[in-house]
């Protein structure tokens, strides 16, 4: 089988590993390998990695990019829609003109927490099996880069909480649930991340992603081949 990576366009109610399970399905073939985790709310470019493809993971540029909208006026346990509602708090001086500044505090070389549901291991175990545990363990701040964040849109959800519609380029390991939890929290109001698409990830685009669908039909009907052929 030729190898090479595939520019998956993960849908929403995925996990990562249940992208490369499916992949190791339609290709038949154990060594599949994923260049960057998205939540299973999130959607866009998964890259993944076959065959031999996988030992080069490690190779390929780190900077990602999201479209993301913050949700004003909540918190959540997650610091996203999948989780239980924590607070409402009002939102009525809440105006752009306050939100734009904000934003550039997130900009740089920064110290972000990540979420207390995250897969980020401690004592052997990942925070969000902790965190069902009901173990409250704080997560360390670590040091992350976001090279830019351009806002897209305000507008009002159907629930009428207001929402900021933001395009993000950043380096690995930056968590976009944190910068909604921590946006909230500057401007006194509270934040969730109310939907996230990675635009690209590891020097793939989302205008040349493939779906899992996809994937499976060309594979079905003989035309597959990975995104980059490496031999």
């Amino acid at each position: 089988m030729a190898f090479g990576f595939i520019n998956l366009h993960k849908s929403a109610g995925f996990t990562s590993h249940d992208c490369v399970a499916r992949v190791r399905r339609i290709l038949k073939t154990k060594r599949v390998g994923h260049g960057g985790t998205l939540d299973p709310l999130a959607t866009g470019v998964l890259p993944i990695a076959v065959e031999g493809a996988t030992r080069l993971l490690q190779f390929l540029p780190t900077q990602k990019a999201y479209r993301a909208v913050i949700r004003l006026g909540l918190t959540t346990t997650t610091d996203d829609l999948e989780g239980e509602i924590l607070q409402v708090r009002p939102t009525s001086s809440v105006t752009l003109d306050r939100i734009v500044p904000a934003l550039e505090q997130f900009k740089g070389r920064i110290q972000q927490v990540p979420p207390i549901y995250s897969a980020i291991q401690v004592k052997g175990k990942r925070l969000y099996d902790l965190a069902r545990q009901g173990e409250a363990i704080e997560p360390e701040p670590r040091t992350v880069e976001i090279y830019g964040i351009d806002v897209l849109d305000w507008q009002t959800s159907g629930l009428g909480y207001p929402e900021l519609t933001v395009d993000i380029a950043c380096g690995p390991g930056t968590y976009i649930r944190s910068i909604a939890r921590d946006l909230g929290e500057l401007l006194q109001t509270g934040g969730t991340l109310a939907q996230l698409i990675r635009t690209k990830s590891c020097g793939f685009d989302l205008a040349d992603s493939i779906t899992l669908e996809q994937l499976e039909t060309e594979v079905g009907s003989g035309k597959y081949s990975p995104s980059v052929t490496l031999a």
